[in-house]
């Protein structure tokens, strides 16, 4: 079950006994979590009613017990694990006897990581409760998540602005969250969100100081690069996310670069890439500066990069060198 399939069944009122939440997306699992809460558990009776407990820290028996406890003075008992890939082979085996015959007032949510569908408790778990999968998305599936993250918000939001979100934030879905909640705040009781909205107040983040740095290493201007790369360290951001959003950004070009030899038209260049035509200009002029064996060349700096950083390398380093590189026009 994906996340936006589990909203409209608790919508519907379709509780099921147990939920495996797994997957690299933490920002959908708490969500997800969050809404079975609220509909399963009055804040008044939490204390006596929502039970929570740790993979490593306990036994399959002891869930278990709590699991067939009858809630108080309420139509639900909710027990949550939290950490559930930790869960020893002997807790999986007590929970799949649970699991044979669950208790109809309760709802157990487990929330793990990877999940071994080989093992006997994901058996029963597929015959008696639900596995969900918080996969993080896919930049081309942000869309939706920005138009529903507004929506609940009451506000429609504009094309370029979810685009010019997608490109100072990037994947991370808690990080657009907070950034969509400021920028509907702002814009008050206008029904939808302006370009000028997520400039006005993006544009204060750190992240807006991301979107300049691959500007500038787009237009090969390694002083503004190297000023911006300072600033963006110096406030903290990890030099392995930093990478993720260059190479992003480089993705893009090497897209419109091949699609400029190819002699297509501005139109095309959108369509086939999914730039908004508010930043294809700028990307244009970019993507001139590099021919495709530049871009070739690039990825395998980014993949050296990668590797050397997760290999102990002194990130901060690692990515200087590659800023400067990728403006000087060394390549090899």
């Amino acid at each position: 079950m994906k996340p936006e399939e589990l909203d409209a069944a608790i919508g519907r009122g379709e509780i099921a006994p147990i939920y495996y939440f797994h997957g690299d997306e933490p920002y959908l699992m708490e969500r997800g979590i969050n809404r079975l809460l609220e509909r399963l558990v009055d804040p008044a009776s939490r204390d006596f009613n929502l039970n929570v407990y740790y993979g490593a820290e306990c036994k399959g028996e002891e869930v278990a017990d709590t699991a067939q406890t009858m809630p108080m003075f309420a139509d639900w008992r909710v027990v949550l694990v939290k950490r559930g890939e930790a869960l020893s082979s002997a807790a999986l085996d007590q929970l799949s006897i649970y699991l044979q015959n669950p208790s109809p007032s309760t709802c157990l949510i487990i929330q793990g990581e990877k999940i071994d569908q080989r093992k006997k408790f994901f058996t029963e778990l597929k015959k008696h409760g639900v596995l969900v999968e918080c996969k993080r998305p896919y930049e081309n599936q942000l869309g939706g998540f920005i138009r529903a993250e507004a929506g609940g918000y009451g506000k429609k939001i504009n094309p370029a602005a979810a685009e010019m979100l997608v490109h100072l934030v990037g994947n991370n879905l808690q990080e657009l969250a907070s950034q969509i909640e400021k920028v509907a705040t702002y814009a008050g009781q206008r029904p939808t969100i302006e370009l000028s909205d997520v400039r006005s107040i993006v544009s204060d983040t750190k992240v807006d100081n991301v979107f300049e740095l691959t500007n500038a290493l787009g237009d090969r201007n390694l002083a503004a690069a190297m000023r911006k790369l300072q600033t963006i360290l110096r406030d903290g951001e990890a030099p392995l996310m930093l990478l993720a959003m260059i190479t992003r950004h480089f993705r893009q070009i090497w897209q419109v670069r091949e699609l400029i030899d190819r002699s297509a038209g501005e139109q095309e260049i959108a369509k086939k890439t999914g730039i908004n035509p508010y930043f294809l200009k700028g990307m244009l002029k970019q993507a001139r500066n590099f021919t495709t064996t530049d871009c070739r060349l690039l990825f395998e700096l980014f993949f050296s990069a990668d590797l050397a950083m997760k290999s102990g390398g002194r990130s901060t380093i690692v990515i200087g060198e590659l800023v400067a590189k990728i403006c000087g026009g060394n390549l090899n």
